[in-house]
């Protein structure tokens, strides 16, 4: 136990003394390895939640934890003032992994955004020749790209929204997965479209089929930079490298973060073509820490893993034994719809058999941990090393919790 302190005492020190922007189950975590974290007292859970997609390659992965571990030991910290021995190698390899030409990396998924909105504008005042202050993104509705001011002025989430007004204005949302309402939406000023490939906070909504096809082929009729947010889809984490691989479409600029650092560190990247990038200047944008030698050393053992295509794999053939399980959950009932793709679902709880919060707290006391989401929904995205044996034992459990 830490310093002989129980899981309640912790959790009690956390809610006296640090600000409730979370409403975390009531487990304290001490050591995890691969799809399993142990809390303070002892017990053992199954992660199926993998840190909203940061932990693809699982808990305490021996190459990302051998990696960290020699650079620490070199340098970890240079600042963008002077070039260090990781930078050349982690932008030309994740710019070859993703397709593109150049790479600008920041920390965070909500700084890579922020980053794709600003180069966006950029390019649309410089390439494609919008007239100053008039730039516009259309984004969709029930989007999650952060929670910076920015972002949250076009969210339609009033949770995330609500008191942090006046709002940046510059955005034009439309319905997921509605290409009809797109085109309308999309005008002479418009510079890009931002959209998650699939929307994970909102309940790991798929759109049609033929939506992002659809979304490619506007935008490139329009002029219009298509920019994918795959921070939480991409990376492995449907199946494919990338979420948009499902509908062979190639977006204008990925955004990616949470597994590009493999739970070791925070690391995020926007990758474009040199066209897009390009109109970036020194002092015009940056960032202390992004692209620093750590996180470049976590990234390139990232990025040689995926290139093995192993875990894009693993995520295709587990994922469909999970959307197996959940489908035959649907049939009885307990629940009212699946979604997803790959090693992520998002599980529609019947009302009558609890909120997507009380199954949470129920699965916590069998030893599974996953996330609720918009009252009735809740999240099941493990580890892409999860064995079959724990993924079925997981989903035992959650029969068990909805009385089957």
């Amino acid at each position: 136990m830490t310093a002989g302190k129980t899981a309640q005492a912790l959790i009690a020190s956390a809610e006296a003394h640090s600000a409730h922007t979370y409403h975390p189950l009531p487990v304290v975590v001490a050591t995890a390895d691969g799809a399993w974290m142990t809390d303070v007292e002892g017990r053992r859970f199954l992660d199926l939640l993998a840190g909203y997609s940061a932990l693809n390659f699982g808990h305490g992965n021996r190459r990302l934890i051998d990696a960290a571990k020699a650079q620490l030991e070199r340098v970890t910290l240079t600042s963008r003032a002077f070039h260090h021995d990781r930078f050349a190698a982690f932008c030309a390899e994740l710019a070859e992994l993703c397709g593109m030409e150049l790479v600008l990396p920041m920390n965070t998924g909500a700084e890579a955004v922020e980053t794709a909105v600003k180069t966006a504008r950029k390019w649309g005042y410089r390439v494609k020749g919008v007239p100053d202050g008039r730039a516009r993104i259309v984004v969709a509705a029930g989007n999650f790209h952060g929670r910076t001011t920015t972002v949250v002025s076009f969210s339609t989430d009033e949770e995330a929204r609500a008191d942090f007004g006046p709002y940046t204005p510059g955005f034009d949302v439309v319905p997921y997965g509605d290409l009809a309402a797109l085109r309308t939406a999309v005008t002479e000023d418009t510079v890009a479209v931002l959209l998650e490939p699939i929307q994970g906070e909102a309940g790991v909504l798929v759109p049609p089929a033929g939506y992002l096809p659809g979304v490619r082929e506007l935008t490139r009729e329009r002029n219009v930079l298509f920019v994918a947010d795959e921070i939480q889809s991409g990376l492995g984490r449907t199946g494919r490298t990338f979420a948009c691989e499902h509908e062979g479409v190639v977006p204008d600029v990925y955004v990616l973060g949470k597994a590009l650092g493999g739970g070791v560190v925070p690391v995020s990247a926007v990758v474009s073509s040199a066209e897009v990038l390009g109109v970036f200047r020194p002092g015009e944008h940056g960032s202390t820490f992004g692209g620093n030698p750590l996180a470049c050393a976590v990234a390139l053992e990232v990025i040689a893993m995926l290139r093995s295509g192993e875990y894009q794999r693993r995520a295709a053939e587990l994922g469909d034994r999970l959307h197996r399980e959940l489908g035959r959950l649907a049939d009885t009932g307990r629940v009212t719809a699946v979604r997803g793709r790959g090693l992520w679902a998002g599980v529609d709880i019947a009302p009558e058999h609890g909120t997507g919060r009380e199954v949470s707290e129920k699965l916590m006391d069998r030893g599974v941990l996953v996330k609720d989401t918009h009252g009735a929904t809740i999240r099941i995205a493990p580890p892409l090393v999860i064995s079959e044996e724990d993924l079925d034992w997981g989903l035992a459990q959650l029969r068990g919790v909805l009385g089957l």
